[in-house]
């Protein structure tokens, strides 16, 4: 049975939960956020959480023995479980990290030392990485599942592989499939681009990475806020999301992993709370997710996380997804129909998240943006982080706005309202 979508009287009530959304103005226009591609904007009750926490139950965790410190602990890891059941796993597979990029890293860093033979694990095999391997990752990536991979090539030997996307700047299974040889290590990918919205078939691709042996690694960061999402039925053996796109603060994030896969990984970042026995020569670590809880941990933040994830489940992730898939449709089909506007990515009537991104005839993005926000819209422009992506489409730059459960169907008007004027105010029309 189809899920029944958020609607725009709803969605204004949700927004009174949001002070900066219905009390903040620009250049005497109320805001329309149009930037949670980037980072979302957070309610009421998670500032309230991370408050409460701070105020009322800080203390060190996994360290003290005396009440405040087991009530302490109790919240965080009560906050791990939580945020570990939205994405459908168990709190053993849940790391945490300031943010993804951080568990990008950690994950190319903890191969590095497979390779060096470090310790931490005696399991290590499947993730050491030398000149006879292959590393795979596509050219659809934010730089963050990309240069830690090239980073890791340069350090082992390794050789580096990019999938190339199609002319819509897709990634398809097959070109997965063609690019991807026995030698293949590892294949990281997107879910959700953050530059053209598509919707990556996850589980074609992890199909074709389990017929090769290899491991495969999912960039959730735009997926994870705005659609449900369980990794495990996925199958993909690590995913990296952060919490300060999905309502929550920033300076968390989170690493999922297969549980066994990351009680082999060897650590990263050592040092107190993650270790079993330490000697003047050498420490034995704690199983996953503590071997890679290395020093004095985002707790309050945790806390907060946990709160944006119960608001979301509230509202149901299912109408989320559905409501954002409505703003898409509606955003693809209306900057289409502006003359000199090419939109990035899947035509409209193809499946996309709430978001697109544009080229404007004869004016720069920044221009573009700048327009914009004198209107009182908040976009983002540049090359999201995505500079390989925007020379494949010809471009440098380009003008992105996102949605989510907070705007409605009159703030994509809004915007597609101003984006008309933009050509005509810099006389670009005959461009």
């Amino acid at each position: 049975m189809p899920t029944t979508p958020l609607d725009n009287e709803q969605v204004l009530r949700l927004k009174q939960d949001f002070p900066l959304l219905t009390e903040s103005q620009v250049a005497g226009h109320p805001l329309v956020y149009l930037d949670t591609g980037a980072t979302s904007q957070v309610p009421l009750a998670v500032a309230d959480a991370e408050r409460d926490f701070t105020l009322h139950h800080r203390a060190a965790v996994h360290r003290g023995a005396h009440t405040l410190a087991v009530e302490a602990t109790d919240l965080f890891e009560d906050a791990r479980a939580t945020i570990a059941h939205f994405v459908g796993a168990d709190p053993y597979s849940l790391v945490w990290t300031s943010n993804a990029t951080e568990g990008l890293n950690l994950l190319s860093y903890a191969m590095s030392n497979a390779t060096a033979g470090s310790n931490g694990s005696e399991n290590a095999e499947r993730f050491r990485v030398g000149p006879d391997d292959e590393i795979v990752t596509t050219q659809a990536e934010h730089h963050a599942n990309l240069i830690p991979w090239q980073e890791l090539a340069a350090r082992t030997g390794a050789s580096l592989r990019v999938v190339p996307v199609d002319a819509r700047g897709l990634i398809t299974p097959q070109a997965v499939a063609d690019t991807v040889s026995e030698r293949t290590k590892l294949v990281a990918f997107t879910h959700v681009s953050n530059v053209t919205g598509a919707i990556t078939d996850v589980q074609a691709i992890v199909g074709e990475a389990q017929k090769i042996g290899a491991l495969t690694v999912l960039d959730a960061c735009q997926s994870v806020p705005h659609m449900p999402i369980d990794f495990p039925a996925l199958g993909v053996d690590f995913a990296v999301f952060s919490a300060h796109k999905m309502l929550g603060p920033t300076g968390i994030g989170a690493l999922y992993g297969r549980h066994e896969l990351l009680n082999a990984l060897p650590t990263f970042l050592t040092g107190g709370s993650m270790i079993t026995e330490v000697t003047t020569e050498h420490a034995r670590y704690l199983d996953s997710p503590v071997r890679f809880d290395a020093g004095t941990q985002r707790i309050s933040q945790a806390v907060a996380w946990a709160e944006a994830v119960r608001y979301l489940q509230a509202i149901g992730m299912g109408r989320i997804e559905a409501w954002e898939a409505e703003l898409g449709r509606q955003l693809a089909r209306g900057v289409t129909e502006i003359n000199g506007v090419r939109l990035l990515g899947p035509e409209p009537g193809v499946e996309r998240v709430g978001l697109v991104s544009i080229d404007v005839a004869g004016v720069h993005a920044h221009d573009v943006g700048q327009l914009l926000d004198a209107a009182g819209i908040a976009v983002r422009v540049g090359h999201h982080c995505a500079q390989p992506l925007h020379r494949e489409l010809g471009l440098t730059a380009s003008t992105r706005a996102s949605t989510y459960l907070y705007n409605t169907t009159d703030d994509v008007d809004r915007f597609l309202d101003e984006l008309s004027r933009v050509r005509g105010y810099f006389r670009a029309e005959g461009a």
